[in-house]
């Protein structure tokens, strides 16, 4: 009760003065070593057929924050696109899935709800909204009352959204996600997953920002060394399954890339 009247109050007060003007005071680059700033929301943006790249990018921030536990909130409509989530693809990105708790939802407003309850769980670590679409629902307000709840409990919330166009929010940044190709490991094996990383929108900071990145499940770093020198070596790639089980089946099978 305490909680949701400091947040009734904080809104009000935003409604006459503004959102609060802080941002992630952190290098440009901090988020390669460090994940995302927490305690704030991030969006994260990419086409239906890099939904899995963006779901991995999301997972690998999460493990870069050191931000477990993780509550991922999905629709029925979200799995019946992009499939259920497959365990073996989450671990093969290093994340430990029992830190991993799936809620799974009737409709966008169904998602809201549960978002705004996991938002102000003091305990979790990050919380994980996925979207398909236009999904007008999470709009200025929606994010706004996110933000807060963020900044409340200190949960780091990312919205991943699969086939949107960026509108209005008051998402502390926002990234676009793609799948890129990446070193071949020795004897010819499988690289490691690799993203095309741009930053579209950083509160109180740099924007336009792009970097070609690697993921280090070991060391939980994304690497950019790989591109520092040589992209002439890099190959067409196979897929970790991160999601699979498909529950409608003419939709495609959704995976993160990992390429080499």
């Amino acid at each position: 009760m305490n909680e949701s009247l400091a947040l009734i109050a904080r809104l009000k007060r935003i409604a006459t003065t503004g959102m609060p003007t802080q941002g992630d005071g952190r290098a440009d680059d901090a988020w390669l070593t460090q994940g995302m700033a927490k305690a704030q929301l991030h969006e994260i943006f990419a086409t239906v057929d890099d939904s899995a790249s963006g779901a991995g990018f999301a997972i690998a921030s999460v493990l870069a924050a050191r931000a477990a536990p993780v509550m991922w909130l999905r629709t029925e409509a979200s799995e019946r696109q992009g499939g259920r989530l497959h365990a073996t693809g989450l671990v093969e990105m290093g994340l430990d899935v029992t830190s991993l708790v799936l809620g799974l939802v009737e409709d966008e407003a169904s998602l809201l709800r549960a978002a705004a309850d996991a938002a102000r769980c003091h305990g979790l670590g990050t919380l994980l909204i996925e979207s398909w679409g236009r999904a007008p629902k999470i709009d200025l307000t929606a994010t706004r009352r996110l933000m807060l709840a963020a900044e409340a409990s200190g949960v780091t919330i990312l919205s991943l959204r699969i086939g949107a166009e960026p509108v209005p929010s008051a998402a502390a940044s926002r990234w676009q996600v793609a799948a890129c190709r990446s070193r071949p490991l020795e004897a010819d094996a499988p690289g490691k997953p690799a993203f095309d990383i741009e930053l579209l929108r950083r509160r109180g900071g740099q924007a336009g920002l792009r970097w070609r990145v690697e993921w280090d499940r070991d060391a939980h770093i994304f690497d950019q060394t790989a591109f520092a020198s040589d992209d002439s070596a890099a190959l067409p790639g196979a897929g970790i399954p991160v999601a699979a089980d498909r529950a409608a089946t003419d939709d495609a099978a959704a995976f993160v890339r990992r390429t080499g």
